[in-house]
Formats: C-alpha cells, structure tokens, sequence
C-alpha cells in the first residue's frame, strides 16, 4: 500500500524555512498528560502484570504522573521560560482539574490526544470516530478556554479519516507522523505534520533502552547541536517528548533541567509550541 497521506520532499529541496528573529531552531516540549483507566492494559513498567485486575505495579506508576511527576516537570519548564505543548486526554479535565487550571495560567499550548490513553485510535468506523473526536475536542476546548488546533492520537494511532475529520473540527496540524525536522503539508487540505519525536521521548528512552540520566542528557544536547549546525541555511524543529510519569521521577527530573537549560542557554533558539510553529510555518512558508 502506498502512503497518499503525504508525498516525498527531500530535506534538501526546499524553499528556506525562516524562524522569528532570526532564530535556527524552533524547540518545544511535548507533554503528555494522559488518563489511563483502572483494569485495562496499557503502557507498562512491567509487563508480567499487565494483564491482572487491578494492576497496582503498573497503575500506580502512570498514576505518579499527575500526582508528582507534573508539578516537577511544570517547575523545570518555568525555570527555563519554556510553555508546553500539552497533548490532552480529554478525561484528564474530569480527573485533574488542578493540571488545567495550572497550564490555562500559563498560556500553555493544548492539543487532543484522544480520551484516554487506554483506549486507541485504530479500528473504528467514520461515523465513530466523528462523534469521538466532536466529544474529544468540545470537552478540551470547554475546559481550557481554547479549541485544540492540533492533533495526536493515543500511541500516535490514526485512522486513514483522522486527518479530514479533524480538519472538519477547525484543527489544523498532526504530530503522528514522526518523517521530518520540519514541518510539511499533508494531501489533506489545510493540515500539516509538525515534527514528533519517538527517539527523543523519555518513554522509548528511559523504559525500553534503559538509559541513564546522563545518557539522556547527552542525547538531548546531541540532537540539539546536530539540528543548530543544519539550521545555518533553513530552520529545524526540535521536539522533545515528555511524561511526568517518566522523566518527572526524582532521580530524573534533575537532567531534564540540565537539558532545557543547555538549549535555552544558545542564541537562535524559538522557544515556542507546536501551534506556534504550526502558525508561523502555514502564514510564511506553506503554500
């Protein structure tokens, strides 16, 4: 099957990409702050007890999350100026109302993520899908006062619909499809891809290569001076992928303040959201 979502742009093709200021690299954080339901498999620490009812080993991990692991993350992010790009479940405005009212303070960026994140994309109908993504949007957008411009599915899982039924809702970008540094339209009218990352994500890091602290912030500072020295002639985006329940634990938080402060600490640097970008890209670049 060939891909029709999006055509092929070699990176060395295209028309510059100029950021505000002058800036080379456009950085965000994308926070995931995400619901899970009590009794139904989902991301694991450990998973010779996923499958039992209640799963306290795994449960109780993703619980810290928004108990703990958010506000020390929040600390990090305010300590380097840098506003979050939040990927939502909606059911997190039922469960944590503290975490909205604590980003609405902050004018932090909100994107759907889907409702819970114990439940996936994949697999349903258009007529389904519709009515789920009208729930998801209306209730994120009641909740923080603002309606989601953008897009990413619970474990990034999309339908082939996904993209025009979201553009039907007024949201105009994806951060699903992981192919780029820069963003790029889609064969869908009026909706981009904004770079993701599945690399750079504390989750693939942290629970499936088991990487160190140390480890992680090298690699952040890596990927930064990579992306900073391709920028000199057309601007990059940097994101990086983050969940309190993972990076916000006490032994971790301390390199994720090392790394923002690395990058914040360069010059030609946009620390910006992923609607921003979405913004700047669609009114300067996108045709």
């Amino acid at each position: 099957m060939e891909n029709e979502l999006y055509d092929y742009s070699p990176i060395t093709e295209r028309e510059p990409i100029r950021w505000p200021d002058g800036a080379r690299v456009a950085f965000y954080v994308g926070l995931n702050v995400e619901h899970f339901k009590l009794g139904v498999p989902s991301t694991s620490l450990n998973d010779g007890t996923a499958h039992l009812t209640p799963d306290a080993l795994n449960h109780g991990w993703r619980d810290y999350g928004p108990r703990v692991g958010f506000w020390r993350v929040m600390e990090a992010l305010d300590r380097h100026g840098v506003r979050a790009s939040v990927l939502l479940n909606s059911d997190v405005v039922h469960h944590y109302p503290q975490i909205i009212e604590a980003g609405r303070a902050r004018d932090w960026a909100w994107l759907a993520h889907g409702q819970t994140n114990s439940k996936l994309q994949a697999d349903m109908t258009e007529d389904e899908e519709r009515a789920y993504l009208t729930e998801v949007v209306t209730t994120i957008e009641k909740a923080t006062g603002r309606r989601p411009r953008g897009w990413m599915g619970p474990a990034l899982t999309e339908t082939f619909n996904t993209p025009r039924l979201i553009a039907e809702l007024g949201l105009d970008y994806v951060l699903d499809w992981t192919a780029d540094d820069q963003p790029f339209p889609l064969n869908v009218p009026g909706v981009l891809s904004v770079p993701y990352s599945l690399e750079l994500n504390d989750i693939s890091l942290f629970t499936m290569n088991r990487m160190t602290g140390p480890q992680f912030l090298q690699m952040v500072k890596d990927q930064f001076d990579q992306l900073y020295a391709e920028s000199a002639d057309s601007g990059r985006v940097m994101a990086l992928a983050l969940h309190p329940f993972v990076i916000g634990q006490a032994f971790r938080t301390k390199y994720l303040d090392q790394a923002l402060e690395y990058i914040a600490g360069h010059d030609g640097v946009w620390l910006t959201t992923s609607d921003e970008i979405a913004e700047h890209y669609r009114r300067n670049t996108a045709s």
